[in-house]
């Protein structure tokens, strides 16, 4: 019998589809924490659509909360391959995610361990457990493989 992959595993084969397409290598996974159900799972479609907003992270919050149809997903865990922008972290936060699980860190445009470093500030509404450096070889490697290619 295979083995089931892992959520990460499956946000960097999301990742991967994305390269395929044009976009920046990040894939992302929602999960239901208590079912282990995936309630979504999408890579980046910023050229796709046109939309700066079209984050892998953005898009799972997106289809998971209509999915629900709750603008709350309390008991649900975030595993992306690349650490969060600073928009996607404050969605993250509004959403009230329960954990974040990200791979490769991202110290020009993260917003979690870097930059804004969104979680830290007295303004934020809700922290996340934070989970860094998950598989974060491979997905910094389809990152720099991805770059190679457009230089």
């Amino acid at each position: 019998m295979a083995e089931t992959p892992s959520f990460m595993e499956l946000a960097l084969a999301e990742a991967t589809a994305a390269a395929k397409r044009g976009e920046v290598p990040v894939g992302a996974v929602l999960v239901d924490a208590a079912s282990g159900e995936i309630l979504a799972a999408a890579g980046n479609r910023t050229e796709e659509l046109g939309d700066p907003t079209a984050h892998a992270e953005m898009l799972v919050i997106r289809e998971a909360a209509a999915r629900l149809g709750a603008p709350r997903l309390a008991g649900c865990d975030l595993y992306v391959t690349l650490e969060p922008c600073a928009m996607c972290a404050t969605a993250i936060s509004f959403a009230r995610l329960r954990r974040l699980h990200f791979g490769a860190y991202d110290p020009k445009g993260g917003g979690v361990d870097h930059g804004a470093k969104i979680f830290d500030q007295p303004t934020c509404h809700h922290r996340p457990e934070v989970i860094g450096g998950h598989r974060e070889a491979e997905a910094g490697e389809l990152l720099k493989a991805f770059f190679m290619k457009r230089r």
